[in-house]
């Protein structure tokens, strides 16, 4: 499992927003919270759900807009796989994403070194800022679902 970076606090999450020209707002420091709170790979729906648990006014437009404006400024990363639902990863460090093709679930995995480009033929007016790496398969034994499933097969 990848390892993550020290969470952003308060005063540097209000800071970050702020060298992105966005306001902090308790709102957005919420739902950086629940996102630290259970390291999974949420979509918007699941972080509004849990989001609502403790803050019951929170509306889904809010959590929209902070999810946004909390990968606009770094602190939180989309993973997109296939054609699913946008995921939220709260881990900024380099990683790549395992997604079981039986459950669901996303798992961050460590990179054995550190990133790089893959050896292809990008063109010269071509600029690689990031790479992102999803490797498919099943988690037997990782999840509940899978290994109980493996387990009555």
């Amino acid at each position: 499992m990848a390892t993550d970076p020290l969470p952003v606090s308060g005063d540097s999450l209000n800071q970050r927003l702020a060298e992105k020209g966005l306001r902090f707002t308790s709102q957005r420091q919420h739902v950086y919270e629940v996102l630290l709170g259970q390291r999974d790979h949420p979509s918007a729906e699941e972080v509004f759900m849990r989001a609502k648990q403790s803050k019951p006014e929170i509306s889904m437009a809010t959590v929209y807009n902070s999810l946004d404006a909390l990968v606009k400024c770094g602190v939180v990363r989309q993973v997109n796989v296939d054609r699913g639902a946008t995921l939220y990863c709260s881990n900024m460090n380099e990683h790549a994403h395992f997604c079981c093709d039986d459950c669901g679930k996303v798992f961050d995995v460590n990179l054995k070194n550190s990133p790089r480009v893959p050896e292809v033929d990008v063109p010269g007016e071509f600029e690689v800022r990031t790479i992102d790496i999803a490797l498919h398969g099943r988690c037997t034994g990782t999840c509940e679902d899978c290994g109980r499933r493996e387990a009555h097969a």
